[in-house]
């Protein structure tokens, strides 16, 4: 089968007849022709994955193995034998020999997905392994193997930024970025809405499961309007609750989840954040009493904020406001705003990033 036939197949998860879209599957088929490395930029919930299934499968090496690894859902300590594999003996549970998944994905391709959480440590075993092919196991005193695979990494941060604040090799970086594919946020191509929901619809209805919403005209246009901060993962997961939610086959206005409808921030506020009355609380005391309620920060804040109905300066009160409350930690405001522990890498580099970090020493 030639690849012209194919391609209309491979490329149909990837839904939208706007320019982005178009552009977007124009550059997956050049990139799939090179055996280039290639870094995939998006936002969280954008379709990278997608996007480097469809490279796989339309490049010279779709007839072998593609491996993802989530980098940043593997412990560091157990990210270097993920990938690299281990001898036995070379820790603890280490019980049997480990060929690890750069092998295994041996001709084929390798998909990384969030380099950017990769430690600086591992950045440079990753580094070591792209200069010279070979594989050396955890416990290994010499290196036992050399493949030939293709590197597609994917990230949510700004790598360019990251390695101007350290927290990124630039020798990797340029390693990684030989072909640069960008994932347009949806709010770029809000015009594919109404395929994407005839898309989910018709997979869900697959099931015999749930009925095939229809959205009437003022329902349809709050989802033409409303930002989506969280993508197609966001817009996916709003339509699952009003498919397992309503009883009826057409959606109105009155049956979409408070958050996206317009002026709302979070479900139920009394409050109109975007226009305060005099005397009556800001946005960011309004934000921080729902984070006190046990909202996350990512809900209450980030969200919000990449929406732009919260401020720079808005976030720095928020922040203030919790550094007086852990006496100046960051780690315990992790904590004091909802989200896990792991969360706090992730949570710093969203305060640098966006200029929003505040000292604090003086909360000490």
């Amino acid at each position: 089968m030639s690849t012209p036939n194919i391609i209309p197949t491979i490329l149909e998860n990837i839904v939208g007849v706007s320019s982005a879209i178009r552009n977007l599957k124009q550059l997956i088929v050049k990139v799939a022709e090179s055996d280039a490395k290639v870094l995939i930029e998006g936002e969280t919930g954008s379709g990278k994955e997608l996007v480097a299934k469809a490279i796989h499968a339309l490049s010279p090496r779709k007839a072998y193995p593609y491996i993802l690894v989530n980098c940043a859902g593997i412990p560091e300590t157990l990210l270097e034998s993920e990938l690299f594999g281990h001898v036995r003996g070379a820790f603890t549970d280490a019980v049997r020999d480990n060929l690890g998944r750069v092998v295994i994905a041996h001709q084929g391709d390798l998909y990384l997905d969030e380099i950017g959480e990769m430690s600086l440590r591992m950045q440079a075993v990753l580094l070591r392994f792209l200069e010279t092919g070979e594989i050396q196991r955890v416990g290994a005193s010499t290196p036992t193997a050399r493949v030939d695979v293709r590197i597609i990494t994917a990230t949510n941060k700004d790598l360019a930024k990251a390695v101007s604040d350290g927290l990124f090799r630039q020798d990797l970086y340029y390693r990684i970025m030989v072909a640069n594919v960008h994932v347009p946020p949806l709010r770029y191509h809000k015009s594919d809405i109404p395929s994407l929901i005839a898309k989910i619809n018709r997979r869900y209805a697959q099931s015999g499961h749930y009925k095939n919403l229809h959205f009437d005209d003022e329902a349809m246009q709050v989802m033409l309007n409303y930002p989506w901060p969280g993508n197609i993962r966001q817009l996916q997961n709003v339509l699952e609750r009003l498919l397992v939610s309503s009883d009826m086959h057409s959606v109105s206005y009155r049956d979409l989840p408070d958050e996206i409808k317009p002026n709302h921030l979070v479900p139920s506020a009394p409050i109109d954040l975007n226009a305060p009355l005099p005397n009556s609380p800001s946005r960011a005391d309004v934000i921080y009493q729902r984070i006190k309620q046990g909202q996350s920060f990512w809900t209450a804040v980030e969200e919000p904020f990449r929406a732009r109905d919260l401020t720079r300066d808005d976030v720095r009160v928020i922040i203030r406001r919790g550094l007086e409350e852990t006496k100046g930690s960051y780690k315990d405001l992790v904590a004091h705003f909802n989200m896990p522990p792991k969360s706090y890498k992730t949570f710093m580099y969203f305060l640098y990033k966006y200029n929003v970090h505040i000292p604090f020493q003086q909360y000490r």
